[in-house]
């Protein structure tokens, strides 16, 4: 055994007794944890960082949501409340709510990069509210069921699923009809920042074909509060603005842009939400019986398109590129077929990200794609139970693996999250358990950071980070109580 495993196993056992003795340490983690999301509230929503994200951020606010329930129900309801008021007339949540009392620079992009009420006008954008115009991965469904099953008599008294439902619905509309790009079911990111995992391996591919936007085009403020050693290189943030550019040039109309991937991560938390969003019709007195059918059939085109069972593995589907370089037809909600002399079909990314690992969450994830699935996250790609502290977010023996520079390998507490929820679905309450264990201790000895290496669970990016604080509040939680209600809650 070699001196990081020890180190890992010794985190691990401290960490278990932290989750098992139900004195001090569980009550400085709640402590602690709380105290974060009470700094970052704005007085209506939460911000990830009071100094390197001074906005509210859509899965964020999703996460956040799902842990600040077991402290102030009303306060997660808030959350979600006041990113669902900014939504797009065509559905779409804008992934950034901007802070009108913040400065403009402060954080770049910035609402007058957007233009949201301008640019956007066509589809939708608010007037009252300056908002991004790109997404990010559909959490909100899960979190708003969620939300309501911590103090259901105060979600009914005001209506908040009866309010938040439609809300929720025309979001998912958005997703499976304007962002059916490859014309196979699933929704397709147009953005790195649009998936969440901004900078992974996994887009090194289909973003080495598009040109940086010039450096006088942008200033990193990121820079200002985090390592760049730890940040996105600036021809990988040239290559962002170039593609948000134009986006936005194009009035954020969805189909004709240089990046469009089928991400598995997106596409499971498209899957678990439409499984949540059955819960609440029924909670509202309809059937939920369509939408249970819905996630099914995307869970059939997820492993039809985006599993890849020479290796086991979900990988990304690079729309805009083929098995041969050439680019793929840009013709939105169709596939095109093969013809003699033509390009070949958009190929998938052989990456191992642990976007990959994400579909464990789904409840009706064929048995053996489950089993592949575990062998590889236990395997000396991800290390679970074995040779990290944490699942990292990109394959250990990978040659663009990097511990500490942002979604290339550093490992993230909402990825981990939804990998413990994973495990104990499919029956793996031990590893469950042990993983569970490992967030929180690291969730205290990291000061709730926003990621970590995942060897040793040292601190990378911002402290005090909300989500990070949020899923260690609800790991706290008995497995029994997180789970009452059904697979989501």
């Amino acid at each position: 055994m070699d001196r990081t495993t020890r180190r890992t196993d010794a985190a691990v056992r401290r960490a278990s007794d932290a989750v098992a003795a139900p004195s001090l340490e569980r009550a400085a983690l709640r402590e602690g944890a709380a105290r974060v999301l009470e700094t970052n509230w704005t007085g209506t929503s939460t911000v990830p960082s009071r100094t390197l994200y001074p906005h509210q951020w859509s899965w964020d606010s999703a996460f956040v949501a799902i842990g600040s329930r077991h402290v102030s129900p009303l306060r997660a309801q808030l959350e979600l409340e006041t990113l669902f008021d900014a939504q797009w007339g065509d559905g779409r949540v804008p992934h950034i709510v901007f802070n009108p009392s913040v400065p403009f620079d402060a954080y770049f992009p910035s609402p007058d990069f957007w233009r949201s009420s301008t640019s956007g006008r066509a589809a939708g954008a608010p007037r009252s509210v300056q908002t991004s115009g790109i997404v990010q991965p559909p959490v909100h469904a899960l979190a708003a069921w969620l939300v309501h099953r911590a103090d259901p008599g105060l979600s009914r008294s005001r209506s908040f699923l009866a309010r938040v439902y439609p809300k929720l619905a025309a979001w998912h509309r958005y997703l499976l009809h304007r962002r059916d790009l490859g014309g196979g079911g699933l929704a397709s990111v147009i953005h790195p920042w649009e998936q969440g995992m901004d900078n992974s391996p996994c887009w090194d591919a289909p973003l080495s074909r598009i040109a940086p936007a010039p450096a006088r085009a942008f200033r990193r403020a990121d820079l200002e509060h985090g390592a760049p050693d730890d940040r996105p290189t600036d021809l990988d943030y040239g290559r962002y603005v170039h593609l948000a550019t134009d986006y936005r040039n194009g009035q954020y109309a969805d189909g004709q842009g240089e990046f469009a991937v089928e991400d598995p991560s997106f596409n499971a938390l498209l899957i678990a939400s439409e499984h949540a969003l059955a819960r609440i019709a029924c909670e509202l007195g309809a059937a939920g019986t369509a939408r249970h059918a819905r996630a099914e059939r995307l869970t059939a085109a997820l492993v039809e398109r985006l599993w890849d069972p020479a290796t086991g593995m979900f990988f990304c589907r690079d729309l805009r590129g083929t098995t041969d370089g050439h680019h793929a037809p840009r013709a939105p909600g169709h596939d095109t077929p093969r013809t003699p002399g033509r390009s070949s079909p958009p190929a998938l990314i052989p990456e191992y990200g642990v976007s990959g690992l994400i579909p464990l969450i789904l409840p009706t994830l064929p048995r053996h794609v489950t089993a592949a699935l575990l062998r590889i996250a236990r395997g000396p790609r991800f290390g679970l139970g074995t040779a990290v502290r944490l699942v990292p977010s990109y394959d250990l023996t990978g040659p663009a693996f990097d511990p500490h520079r942002y979604w290339r390998g550093p490992a993230w507490f909402n990825t981990n999250w939804l990998i413990e929820r994973g495990l104990r679905l499919h029956g793996e309450h031990a590893e469950a358990e042990r993983l569970r264990a490992a967030l929180l201790g690291t969730a205290l000895d990291a000061a709730f950071a926003e990621y970590v290496d995942p060897y040793t669970g040292r601190g990378c990016g911002a402290r005090g980070f909300a989500w990070s604080a949020a899923l260690a509040l609800d790991l706290l939680q008995e497995p029994r109580e997180r789970h009452e209600g059904g697979t989501w809650g």
